[in-house]
């Protein structure tokens, strides 16, 4: 799932250097992928009223339960 979420927000952002994605165990057997970009990135990855950030998170979501797994995708500064 991560790369995923790596993929999709290199392509979306200025500087896909400065994309960083990592991955930890929440609560219930839930996966936290924590994205972080460029502050200058930042609104291109949430977009206006926050619909690029949910059809983000909707992907993920979709990916996820075809493969059997919760995610969550939380972005961060």
């Amino acid at each position: 799932m991560t790369e995923l979420v790596r993929a999709i927000a290199r392509s979306l952002v200025d500087n896909p250097d400065a994309v960083e994605v990592t991955e930890s165990a929440g609560k219930q057997q839930t996966t936290v992928i924590q994205l972080k970009v460029a502050p200058e990135d930042m609104g291109k990855v949430i977009g206006k009223q926050g619909r690029i950030a949910k059809a983000l998170r909707t992907v993920v979501k979709a990916a996820a339960t075809k493969a059997g797994q919760k995610v969550v995708v939380e972005i961060v500064q």
